[in-house]
């Protein structure tokens, strides 16, 4: 306590009431090809809806990677998503007609490397990559040439003076800016007004009453879902004798007339929709910041070995708080009848060792309504989705296999459902097999990791058991940070984990525990070094994988005492 230089009460707090917080079981990260939206950039996703609008609809290059993060949606609300372009042929359509078109991957890569202009793209850039840009339309009108825009209907009343402006002697700094769907690729209908801005300013320096920019590239840049700022207009504008050029500081004299609206459509954007591997690694390595980024879940989608041994390798097997889902190649399962379970078991051979691992047997075909036809897609996105509807329904220390949590969603028919003998030898290797049953519906009927030894590690439940145990004590365990190794703090820390692991327990997670945190583990030699150690063991519970029945005919004189003896 503080040290009293005279008689006096002081009053202080210590609070003791630290718990072991919960901590996320059910969030997704997903890279993949889309039409549209930020690249190399994470955006959290929480329906199929809000992928569209971010996203994009899927199209015949895309809708594996549509499809895989909207089928893990369908169990869960949390998705943290990339864009993955191949960012050697992707391009932002532009204004200029004449320009080599660029790619500006998001927010960060524009404020980098175009913020203030420069990149001879015209006046206005297609917020993302992709051939959607070159539909995008955009008009602007001042007062000047306001009354004879095609587009004035589409407000209120002409621009003309801001109120920033007006106070300090400017005028005519205000101007109307339109977006139109031109060709309908965006809304399905030509022309669509996208987004309007009413009443921004020339003035770089003009405000609002509220505080905020109403400067029109500030406006654009901060809120438009399609496009950037590229540069101020020039050829169409009509300098005022001592006036201020668009994009100046306001001051007490008008601003430059537009002689005539600025009519532009976007070309040039080319999507990149087919990414390299070294594309999809690249974005996948965004996500082995678990500081940055709390994912549990990391389904890949049509994902080659090379892909797959890098999230297992360098994500997961480096994060330990995820899991990645894989699904064999579609060649695997699909016009291969007969040779199924021998080539997905070649492909798990190629495919890393881990308990953060786990592979599935193969694809679904399901209706994609967006085109109107039906699409094959790999079942890693519905194989995490379940582990979302387990831990929803119960504990992430339950398996998320069999007839209770393990039935599929949207799925028209399987190009390989396993057999008996095939179920064996696809288990045998680590493959979890997904099953049709005749009016029973499609089932994930196994629950191992790829980890290809023997314990208890390779079953789903018992990884993600230690998961949440290791993530939870391992977040609380900060606190005892810069605290004395004593025998004070090593009772604090064990009064705080032992009510945690009688809970979990108490939920048929583990049959049994043991804390120790005393001078046994925590020697001289631990303390003099600023170390502090707790060893916690664990009896994790085992999940049913076999089931014998045995039933017994017996002459009908005879006792079932004497039989069960």
């Amino acid at each position: 306590m503080a040290f009293q230089l005279s008689p006096g009460v002081l009053v202080t707090e210590q609070d003791l009431t630290s718990v072991v917080p919960s901590v996320a079981t059910t969030a997704g990260g997903f890279a993949g090809a889309f039409q549209w939206g930020p690249v190399r950039q994470v955006t959290t996703i929480s329906t199929e809806n809000n992928l569209v609008t971010v996203f994009g609809m899927p199209n015949s290059t895309t809708y594996n990677s549509f499809f895989t993060a909207a089928n893990f949606l369908s169990y869960g609300n949390n998705l943290q998503v990339i864009r993955v372009v191949n960012e050697a042929t992707a391009r932002n359509a532009k204004s200029n007609v004449s320009a080599t078109a660029i790619i500006v991957r998001g927010e960060d890569h524009y404020n980098a490397s175009y913020l203030n202009g420069g990149s001879g793209q015209g006046l206005y850039i297609a917020k993302y990559p992709g051939v959607l840009g070159n539909s995008i339309k955009v008009s602007v009108a001042d007062a000047n040439t306001f009354s004879t825009w095609a587009y004035a209907t589409n407000f209120d009343a002409a621009p003309n003076t801001s109120p920033y402006v007006s106070a300090i002697g400017g005028s005519n700094d205000e101007m109307h800016i339109i977006v139109f769907d031109a060709l309908g690729s965006f809304t399905g209908t030509v022309n669509t007004v996208l987004e309007k801005f009413s009443y921004v300013s020339k003035a770089v320096d003009a405000t609002r009453p509220d505080g905020t920019s109403s400067y029109y590239k500030d406006v654009i840049n901060n809120q438009s879902k399609y496009i950037w700022w590229g540069a101020h207009e020039t050829a169409n504008v009509a300098t005022v004798a001592g006036g201020q050029t668009i994009g100046s500081t306001a001051n007490a004299s008008a601003f430059s007339n537009l002689t005539s609206s600025p009519n532009v459509t976007l070309t040039g954007g080319v999507s990149g929709d087919s990414p390299t591997d070294g594309n999809i690694t690249t974005a996948l390595s965004v996500f082995a910041n678990s500081e940055l980024y709390d994912i549990s879940l990391l389904p890949l989608g049509s994902a080659s070995a090379v892909v797959a041994n890098y999230a297992i390798s360098s994500i997961a097997e480096v994060r330990k708080d995820c899991v990645v889902f894989i699904s064999p190649l579609l060649t695997n399962v699909s016009n291969n009848a007969g040779s199924e379970a021998t080539d997905i078991v070649t492909f798990r051979n190629t495919l890393t060792s881990s308990s953060y691992a786990v592979l599935d047997s193969g694809w679904k075909y399901q209706y994609d309504r967006y085109n109107d036809q039906y699409r094959y897609v790999p079942l890693n996105g519905d194989t995490a989705g379940l582990l979302v509807r387990t831990d929803f329904v119960a504990d992430p220390w339950y398996s998320p296999a069999g007839f209770n949590r393990g039935q599929l969603k949207n799925v028209v028919k399987l190009p390989y459902s396993p057999s008996a003998t095939d179920r064996d030898t696809l288990y045998k290797a680590g493959v979890n097999p997904v099953v049709t049953f005749p009016g029973q519906g499609t089932i994930l009927y196994g629950d191992k990791t790829l980890l290809a030894r023997p314990s208890a590690f390779d079953r789903i439940n018992v990884r993600r058991l230690f998961i949440v145990l290791e993530k939870a004590i391992a977040t609380a365990s900060k606190f005892q940070l810069f605290e004395f190794n004593d025998p004070f703090t090593r009772a604090q820390f064990k009064n705080l984990v032992e009510p945690f692991l009688r809970d979990v327990k108490g939920r048929r997670g583990i049959t049994d525990f043991k804390v120790v945190c005393d001078e046994s583990n925590n020697t001289g030699q631990v303390i003099d070094t600023n170390g502090f150690v707790a060893d916690i063991y664990i009896k994790p519970a085992r999940a049913i994988n076999f089931i014998q029945l045995n039933f017994i005919a017996t002459r009908t004189g005879i006792s079932f005492e004497e039989v069960g003896a």
